[in-house]
């Protein structure tokens, strides 16, 4: 654990007090882990039972280490999951201490009391900027509240852009969190400033190569095209804060998604395309200064693949509109050409005459020199030499193998810390802090692997540009492996020939058939078995594959260049060998004596950046060498907190940006929003008016209690009743907001697992609540057809509420926006259509209308109600549920169960398999059939009404008809 730091404790002494609560707004990477960690071992005590909320499983370990570092083991923080039974639940809140609970679970053992509410000695909520009217933060504040007027709650946040969208988002957290008092630390604080200073680092720019600059351009001007289009094609939208400096950002796609929600049903297409680009761009962008030429190369063939034929094969109707300009045409172009660049195969004109000398032998060198000076026409014979070309290199084509020009910086760096450390070595001591260890941070995990792999494969005496020639060749080498690959098999089906290529490179070098491996041989079999299937006449027998002759007057060019790829593709060795065992490599007599740990001075760490757990790498490494591949304003930071919390530590950051690209571009902007949403944020604490909580009190409902019975008592007359409005609620509903909207709307929430239903609101109505996804998925799987089935034969009013989600289109045709993420669940998939014939009329395929259309035919009881949001479903809650009894919790978890002991004790399994066998009767409401009948018999003489108040109205008539009728029924 570092050091704390003077403002770290500054705002320990303003909020350790336990009497107060208030929300901490600190700027990203200053260290509020530290400050949490603190917290929780200033309140350890087994007195105290403190509550954690809100943290990532990450954030839950590193937690833990810490305060194991800080002395906190005893039992230190204990964690709460899915895992952890009830009883284990209530016997970990009883014995005190620190513990981490997630939203979900917290809700549900308060709303049950498994977790003594009114014992909890505080609640620490972390990443608080999520916050909102309906979340489940506000939930569990809303129930602690209620039973707990004493507790402490401390909320913190590090993501301040986040809490500036909407009216008074600030006030919205006070109010939501029921708190009064906000602590706001930007990096431009005075305390700050005078303790860490300016950022002290070396700043390596570096400029991108032609090729890198030409595409970088063409790609922000596509995106700029993309924006005019998508403002000039939704004008009576605010697009304004639509523009290329904030398409930089990741979450540029969500605020354009969110613009366009409400219209979403209405836009066509074209739109949707052009919102789906601006993702595209982006990343593009991101790929241009991370990954390596082949691998953009790669990504660039597959997306303009993917914009060319769809799933089935066939033409896309709608491609990215970019595609089709002259920017798009310029990426191409020059991304190939940082690959490799094709020219014309020399032919035989261009060689009159080939010289066979020896390299090595100096002799046949000299007499050809002396040749030279006779006669001065053999000058251009002798061959200069040059690096043999590789055998699997195509011909005609040139490498380029374009290397990213940050890695020969890297390589710099790397040499001008190893002088450093030659010459600080013998002026260091064993006591000096810190280790002559090189720490390298990207920007991603695929960053990270991509340069440990060049640092692996680098060749330190090769001129800038060359260093990574090794490991390009070897991605260029499995480029052409994959496309050729992909070519040969592509047109030999065309052709109608598949066969294998294993076999022919076998044959060709004299490999024996048996040699083969079993998969490769089971693989050629299939594919045999496959082509033989397709060319199949009816009523008759298989044909025999092709076979191709060539006859005698037949050249070599007139063969076709399937042959040719394929006897390439054949005489080539695979890029790595595998077959060679692994237990026959020897490691040599010196493997014991070079095995060990290495030394600092040799390692070399390369990470990717992550949150605060980036603090406690830089605390365990301690490097005195740090280089940022990218820059990130976070990390900056926490270097800088790092310096101050080592004291005579010499650290060296070297900090790399391309010089005017989106990098640069983003990192600027980045620091710009930041100070902009802090500015707002105290600007709107200095003029907020303090919001007046609510005091809501266990158990109490207030006007909810005064129900209208009749309006034939006494005029309408109001009679007070004393039983709370209720309503109970399926465990795993507790996801969603609607518990909690329920809840703030005075109803009391019952948690229970239910067989049947989501929600029970009266004795009489159950709901089953889905969401647009979950609708669709039901319908796929057939879900939806068994809990209609079963909300038919329990409840004499079954509801099926279809609920879409806020501030988005409340309409059927974004339904099918949803397809494209929910995969039906059938075995088999779906058959190709037919070309459509003018003489036949077109047929819909089937969709959500008509799916919903059979389901109210098959449960006619089965009512639907469209719900626009979850504020408009309590509201519909609320009127369902005037006039009508309260639910009773024990019958709704008992009703439907099949698990249930005491239900089947004592039935006769005979007369069981007999229920069984009628119809209307399911493994499902069997259970349910015996607990109301004693007999067979009991149950064949009950009347159409006793039977369909049993089984439900169409399964009950189907059993009674087929009882008193069966078969005699014309």
């Amino acid at each position: 654990m570092s050091t704390l730091l003077s403002f770290h404790k500054s705002i320990l002494e303003k909020i350790h007090d336990p009497s107060t609560s208030e929300f901490v707004l600190l700027a990203r990477g200053l260290g509020l882990r530290r400050i949490v960690c603190k917290l929780l071992q200033i309140y350890d005590s087994p007195q105290n039972l403190i509550i954690l909320v809100n943290a990532s499983s990450e954030e839950e370990a590193a937690i833990g280490e810490e305060l194991g570092v800080l002395g906190c083991r005893n039992p230190g923080l204990r964690i709460v999951g899915f895992e952890t039974n009830k009883r284990e639940r209530q016997d970990l809140y009883k014995r005190g201490g620190l513990v981490s609970v997630t939203s979900q679970i917290l809700t549900v053992d308060m709303l049950v009391s498994d977790i003594p509410t009114h014992l909890i000695t505080g609640i620490l909520m972390l990443h608080s900027e999520r916050v909102s009217p309906s979340s489940s933060e506000t939930f569990i504040v809303r129930l602690y509240r209620e039973k707990n007027k004493t507790g402490f709650l401390k909320a913190f946040s590090d993501q301040p852009e986040h809490i500036t969208s909407g009216l008074s988002p600030l006030r919205t957290i006070l109010k939501e969190l029921h708190l009064r008092t906000v602590h706001i630390y930007p990096r431009c604080a005075h305390n700050l400033l005078h303790l860490l200073g300016k950022p002290d680092m070396l700043y390596l720019t570096i400029d991108m190569t032609e090729y890198m600059s030409a595409i970088h351009n063409a790609i922000v001007q596509c995106m700029s095209t993309t924006l005019s289009e998508l403002k000039r094609s939704n004008s009576t939208l605010d697009l304004d804060d639509i523009n290329v400096e904030n398409a930089y950002f990741r979450s540029f796609d969500v605020v354009v998604r969110r613009q366009l929600d409400p219209v979403w049903h209405k836009v066509g297409p074209k739109t949707k395309q052009l919102v789906n680009d601006l993702a595209t761009l982006r990343r593009l962008l991101g790929m241009l200064l991370t990954h390596d030429a082949i691998a953009f190369q790669q990504y660039l063939e597959g997306l303009l693949e993917s914009n060319t034929v769809n799933d089935s094969g066939k033409a896309r109707q709608h491609q990215s509109p970019w595609l089709l300009t002259d920017a798009a045409n310029t990426v191409f172009q020059y991304a190939k050409r940082r690959c490799y660049v094709t020219s014309k195969a020399t032919g035989p004109m261009h060689e009159p005459f080939v010289i066979d000398v020896d390299e090595d032998d100096d002799d046949a060198w000299e007499a050809l020199l002396e040749a030279e000076g006779a006669t001065g026409k053999i000058a251009s014979l002798v061959p200069t030499k040059q690096p043999k070309r590789p055998a699997w290199l195509p011909a005609g084509m040139e490498p380029v193998l374009e290397e990213l020009p940050k890695w020969s910086l890297v390589a710099a760096a790397l040499q001008e810390i190893e002088e450093e450390m030659v010459r600080r070595e013998a002026q260091l001591t064993s006591r000096d802090p810190g280790k002559d260890l090189v720490l390298i941070m990207t920007s991603s995990l695929r960053t990270s692997e991509l340069l440990g792999e060049f640092l692996d494969d680098m060749d330190p005496d090769a001129a800038p540009g060359a260093q990574g020639r090794a490991m390009m060749e070897k991605k260029l080498r499995w480029y052409i492996h994959r496309w050729q690959r992909r070519q040969t098999e592509r047109k030999l089906e065309a052709r109608g020939r598949v066969g294998p290529l294993v076999p022919e490179k076998s044959a060709s070098l004299g490999v024996d058939d048996g040699d083969l491996s079993e998969a490769l041989k089971k693989k050629d079999q299939a594919r045999q078995a496959h082509a033989a299937n397709r060319r199949r006449m009816r009523g008759g027998a298989p044909v025999p594959p092709p076979t191709r002759k060539v006859g005698a007057g037949t050249s070599a060019a007139q063969v076709d260049d399937v042959d040719q790829l394929a006897t390439f593709f054949a005489q080539q060795d695979d890029p790595v060998n595998v077959s060679e065992d692994v237990s026959f490599i020897g490691f040599g007599d010196d493997f014991n004596d070079n095995y060990g740990l290495v030394s600092p001075e040799e390692t070399v760490v390369v990470r990717s950046y992550s949150d605060d757990s980036d603090d406690q790498t830089l605390s365990e490494l301690q490097p005195r060498y740090i280089i940022m591949f990218e820059p990130n304003l976070d990390f900056v930071r926490r270097i800088e907190v790092y310096k101050k919390s080592n004291p005579g530590l010499g650290v060296r950051v070297y900090l790399m940006i391309y010089n005017t690209s989106c990098e640069e571009a983003k990192y600027l902007a980045g620091v710009r929003r930041e100070k902009d949403a802090f500015e707002r944020l105290i600007k709107e604490r200095g003029s907020m008016l303090m919001p007046i909580l609510d005091e809501r009190h266990p158990g109490s409902t207030g006007d909810a209690i005064i129900k209208t019975i009749s309006s034939r008592l006494a005029g309408g007359r109001k009679e007070i009743n004393a039983e709370p409005s209720r309503v109970i609620v399926d465990m795993r509903e507790f996801r969603s907001s609607l518990p909690s909207l329920l809840h703030a709307s005075d109803l009391l929430v019952i948690p229970a697992t239910l067989t049947v239903g989501d929600y029970i609101l009266t004795p009489n109505y159950c709901v089953e609540r889905k969401s647009i996804p979950d609708l669709i998925s039901s319908f796929n799987s057939g879900r939806l057809y068994t809990q209609c089935e079963l909300m038919s034969a329990h409840y004499k009013h079954p509801i099926l509420l279809i609920e879409w989600e806020e501030h988005k289109s409340f309409s059927l045709e974004s339904i099918a926006d949803t397809k494209s993420y929910v995969k039906a669940t059938a075995k088999y998939p779906a058959k190709k259509n037919k070309q459509p014939n003018a003489n036949e009329p077109a047929v819909a395929s089937p969709n959500i209308q008509s799916k919903l259309v059979l389901l109210t035919l098959t449960f006619p009881r089965v009512r639907i109600i469209w719900s626009s949001s979850p504020y408009a479903t309590a509201d519909i809650f609320n009127d369902l549920k005037t006039n009508n009894p309260e639910p009773d919790p024990m019958k709704a978890i008992t009703t439907g169960a099949e698990d249930d002991s005491e239900a089947g004790a004592g039935i006769n399994a005979t007369a069981e398999e007999l229920l069984r066998a009628l119809p209307g009767v399911t493994g499902k409401n069997v259970k349910h059939v015996t607990s109301k009948v004693g007999s067979v018999r009991e149950f064949c003489e009950l009347s159409l009404t006793q039977m369909q108040e049993i089984l439900g109205v169409e399964p009950g008539r189907s059993c009674w008809d087929f009882i008193h009728k069966g078969e005699r029924q014309k």
